[in-house]
């Protein structure tokens, strides 16, 4: 019998449109603790979790001096922006198109729980998720692969079984390969194709709906 492949799916970025937003919110956040760094570099970190971002774009100095402080400030930055975050074109449809084709569905989100709840209503994926995670179930995020195992974890299933990520960042694909899943990456995320192969991905889509009408031709067919 074939065992159709767990589909582990990001939500911030992949099926919401909201890096940019992520990367604006993480400047203000810095900011208000007296680190300033050019947006450019901001984004270039958005699909790492927040535990990480912090020292990665600072060092252990600022992370010991002010990592909560930015942290809780940036929740607040994004509470002020979440209107402005809405799903990718097609984002719903490719949910929609996974759960036809039988395969079990989990929403990979490091995002804080008030944040998923309203990215979960955005999409209508109550219905269609077998589950979702929050930055609540795990202690090291994305690139870290805490939450790709914690995601299977919740579906009852072993850290080693037939899976597949789709993500949208170099960070995404990264978590993918130290899970043992292969990755597929829409572009929302701003990387360039080069980067995201180079990283591993095994296939790249424009947007969430381009995915949906390929399915067939990726390792969710």
């Amino acid at each position: 019998m074939v065992v159709s492949p767990i589909a582990v799916l990001d939500i911030d970025g992949t099926l919401i449109d909201s890096n940019y937003q992520h990367a604006l919110a993480w400047y203000r956040a810095l900011r208000s603790v007296d680190a300033v760094y050019p947006v450019w570099r901001l984004h270039r970190l958005i699909g790492m979790g927040g535990d990480q971002l912090v020292t990665a774009v600072g060092g252990e100095e600022l992370e010991r001096r002010a990592g909560e402080r930015a942290r809780e400030q940036q929740g607040k930055e994004v509470d002020a922006l979440i209107e402005e975050m809405t799903p990718l074109p097609g984002a719903r449809d490719l949910l929609v198109a996974i759960k036809e084709r039988g395969h079990r569905l989990v929403l990979a989100s490091s995002a804080q729980q008030r944040h998923a709840d309203i990215f979960l209503d955005k999409l209508d994926a109550r219905d269609l998720a077998d589950d979702w995670t929050t930055s609540a179930d795990v202690e090291a995020s994305k690139p870290a692969p805490d939450l790709l195992h914690t995601a299977l974890k919740k579906l009852g299933a072993p850290p080693d079984a037939s899976a597949v990520m789709v993500g949208d960042s170099v960070w995404d694909v990264e978590a993918a390969k130290r899970a043992g899943m292969p990755a597929i990456v829409v572009r929302s995320g701003g990387f360039g194709d080069d980067e995201l192969r180079e990283a591993g991905a095994v296939a790249l889509y424009d947007t969430p709906g381009d995915l949906a009408k390929a399915l067939d031709d990726t390792p969710l067919a």
